[in-house]
């Protein structure tokens, strides 16, 4: 029998701009290659198919920049989805939008179609730093967009925030946080801003125009957790704040270890005891699927023991934390983590303690 896989990522990679901190794969918008491109994703889809049983109970399409894609693109694409996958038990299908790139004409498209989650990044509400962080819209662009998604009847939308932004002062950062809450959407990821490799802020950084200071970083980091949960947000993973029951279940799904299916170009799949990546891309990627040979760039196999580390490390970032009895082999380090403060039984469960969100990449990292 084949694997039956039950969450389902799209990567894809066009972008309005390439904005200076993002690591991920991502190119130019180009309308020469996007038919193509669009083709091979449903292609490749075909021949998972083959493979696996594809029953979704999450969708995410990540980029990149999904919705750079246009209006009949999108159609065609998620069209095509449609009538190749089994959505009986869909729960939740989440597309990722840049705030310059909403309408309404393609919201309602999307809602039609049964995406009913959207992701968009906004990052911050301030003219200046948007500028700072190469974003190609304005916080009044973004505001409007977010009320275009509700008039589409979007329910349920992320908004994405950065702090620890050069320049950014506390006051800043508060005045964002407090704008989003005021808008109230069901979920905000707040994340941090780090300098990844491969990225202008990485070559700024290295050539010390730009630093970074962990101690103002976690001072930014305990406020944010302490304005959102105290607007009524459950801070269900370190970077992650939901209401009520408003939980991502796509990105919950990869901090408990489940396995997913990615497509597109540098996409990543974890099904049993293998994990590979696409190339990352686009036009080696559509030469390889149509000709029907493999994706893949990268393949490894994974040992029950690495999966189950990497459960630990995922699952101690949600405040599900982790069962004592899945930490057994690491007593010894466990015992430590409670001893200084850093871990606490909830149950029994294992969680961090603020202490140990604050020091979440080391606790987690002594596990894999």
């Amino acid at each position: 029998m084949p694997a039956t896989i039950r969450h389902l990522y799209v990567h894809i990679p066009f972008c309005p701009k390439v904005c200076p901190y993002c690591s991920f794969y991502k190119e130019a918008s180009d309308r020469n290659k996007t038919q193509r491109f669009l083709d091979s994703v449903l292609e490749e889809l075909d021949q998972r198919k083959r493979e696996f049983d594809l029953r979704p109970e999450t969708i995410f399409f990540g980029g990149g920049t999904p919705s750079a894609l246009s209006t009949p693109q999108l159609d065609y694409l998620l069209s095509g989805l449609r009538e190749r996958l089994d959505l009986s038990r869909l729960r939740e299908w989440t597309l990722e939008m840049n705030p310059a790139t909403v309408s309404l004409e393609k919201a309602s498209l999307l809602r039609g179609l049964g995406v009913n989650r959207i992701s968009m990044g906004v990052q911050s509400w301030d003219e200046g730093l948007l500028k700072v962080l190469g974003r190609v819209h304005s916080g009044a662009q973004a505001e409007r967009s977010y009320a275009i998604l509700r008039e589409a009847g979007f329910d349920n939308i992320n908004l994405d925030l950065m702090f620890a932004v050069p320049t950014q002062t506390r006051e800043q950062w508060q005045a964002s946080l407090e704008k989003t809450i005021a808008l109230q959407p069901e979920h905000i990821a707040a994340y941090c801003l780090t300098y990844e490799e491969d990225t202008d802020f990485f070559a700024r950084f290295t050539r010390g125009e730009l630093t970074q200071d962990s101690g103002w970083d976690a001072d930014l980091f305990e406020s944010t957790m302490d304005t959102l949960c105290g607007a009524g947000f459950v801070q269900y993973e370190i970077s992650n704040y939901a209401k009520p029951g408003r939980d991502c279940l796509h990105n919950l799904a990869y901090w408990l270890g489940s396995d997913y299916l990615g497509l597109g170009p540098s996409a990543f799949s974890t099904i049993g005891g293998r994990r590979w990546q696409n190339v990352a891309d686009t036009s080696i990627y559509c030469d390889r699927i149509g000709k029907t040979e493999s994706a893949e760039s990268f393949s490894e196999a994974l040992s029950d023991q690495i999966r189950q580390s990497e459960r630990i490390a995922f699952g101690l970032r949600t405040n599900r934390g982790v069962s004592r009895e899945a930490m057994a082999s690491w007593n010894r380090e466990v015992a430590q983590f409670e001893a200084g403060g850093f871990l606490q039984a909830e149950g029994e469960n294992l969680v961090l303690t603020r202490s140990g969100k604050l020091m979440a990449d080391s606790v987690g990292q002594t596990f894999v």
